[in-house]
């Protein structure tokens, strides 16, 4: 399903949204400094805290699980309890029928990509979502590759018209109002307690 025009210009709809959590295995994180594994195993599970109580549906998946190994273990607690983690064969979600059935399930139509690594399986699921039909936003403070990979992985999605945002300013396009704001901080003052202290908000 192809576009006359590639550039998304609308907010992103909260109601439309589902949560893809692409990889994040410590298999990959050991690639990184501690410090960039750990920005993005936060930022994640911060994030995926304000989804599940904004009942945005979370699709998780890992590549090659039997010789990669399980999610990591702060992303695997942050999930919704009785989560199904996906096996992941080809790099692209839109490849795996199993995981994009689970995504056109939800009947949400805005995807947005968290995980790794950002120029091979997060581009290609983007891209590939995009080609779908599917708006499609990469949060670039919760996606990870080597430096000169990251930079490459997000040029090339925006050249194919994917939205890069940060989980700022999706938390707040989720939100939209100060009431909004307040009445979840309100009913959910551990999310404030719980977010990483380089989360900025």
């Amino acid at each position: 399903m192809g576009h006359s025009s590639r550039k998304q210009t609308t907010l992103v709809n909260v109601d439309d949204s589902v949560l893809l959590v692409i990889d994040i295995q410590d298999y990959f994180l050991s690639k990184y400094d501690r410090a960039k594994s750990q920005r993005l195993v936060e930022n994640v599970a911060w994030l995926l805290q304000v989804a599940s109580h904004l009942d945005v549906p979370i699709i998780a998946m890992g590549e090659d699980i039997a010789n990669t190994g399980d999610l990591n273990d702060t992303i695997r607690q942050a999930l919704p309890k009785d989560t199904k983690i996906h096996d992941k064969n080809f790099f692209g979600v839109v490849g795996n029928p199993e995981i994009f059935s689970a995504i056109a399930a939800t009947g949400r139509k805005t995807a947005i990509c968290v995980g790794m690594e950002t120029d091979v399986c997060v581009a290609q699921s983007a891209i590939g979502l995009l080609d779908e039909g599917y708006k499609v936003v990469t949060l670039q403070d919760a996606v990870a590759s080597m430096d000169a990979d990251e930079e490459t992985g997000i040029r090339r999605m925006q050249d194919a018209g994917v939205e890069i945002s940060s989980v700022k300013a999706l938390y707040y396009e989720w939100l939209r109002s100060v009431s909004r704001l307040d009445a979840l901080k309100n009913k959910f003052p551990e999310l404030e307690a719980m977010r990483p202290t380089t989360l900025v908000l």
